[in-house]
């Protein structure tokens, strides 16, 4: 059986989250890896997006998500806020479609409502679950991750569009899709054959 990976980014230009969970069927899912690209401040905006695009790049280069979900880009009252998110979600955007990975982009209220039942949970709300929801002892630190790891299950759960993989990979289907598919593979036999060991 393939397993359905989803790589979640909670976008930011100084704390972009990013969790990836492996879907194991019957809204169960296992957490992989969270955590957060970090950008300095005080770095000029081209090397802050710079920092941001190496991290993206080199997620997807080790994880090898068959999906990628980014939190869609909301009104806010802080202009600067809202076009460092919305920079940084083009850059995952990008990242994904070079690789001919199928993106999508969810509200923070469908994130909230996908794994609360409510659409106006709050961040704790939304923390509690992701642990009873994962088998976690405590939700992925900082909040940035636990959002991103919130949006990953939203695109395993509601997300449009297929994203699942067949056995001629779907609707990726450009060479670098077909390479990605097959270094993902060889990369989870081998973490296969080390857990036995």
């Amino acid at each position: 059986m393939t397993t359905l990976r989803v790589l979640g980014v909670d976008p930011g230009l100084t704390r972009c989250g990013i969790g990836v969970v492996d879907a194991l069927g019957a809204r169960r899912a296992r957490l992989v890896h969270a955590g957060v690209i970090q950008s300095a401040s005080s770095d000029p905006l081209d090397q802050r997006l710079l920092t941001i695009a190496r991290g993206l790049r080199a997620v997807l280069e080790e994880f090898g998500p068959d999906a990628v979900a980014v939190e869609r880009v909301f009104s806010q009252n802080n202009i600067s806020t809202v076009m460092g998110t919305a920079q940084v979600s083009g850059i995952a955007l990008l990242e994904a479609a070079e690789r001919g990975i199928p993106a999508a982009m969810h509200t923070p209220s469908e994130v909230k409502a996908a794994v609360t039942g409510s659409g106006r949970a709050d961040k704790k709300q939304v923390q509690t679950m992701l642990v009873k929801l994962l088998g976690l002892d405590a939700a992925p630190q900082p909040a940035d991750a636990s959002d991103a790891v919130a949006i990953a299950l939203t695109q395993l759960w509601r997300g449009p569009g297929p994203v699942t993989l067949d056995a001629s990979g779907g609707a990726r289907t450009s060479a670098q899709a077909v390479w990605a598919r097959a270094e993902r593979e060889a990369r989870r036999a081998r973490e296969r054959s080390t857990s036995r060991h």
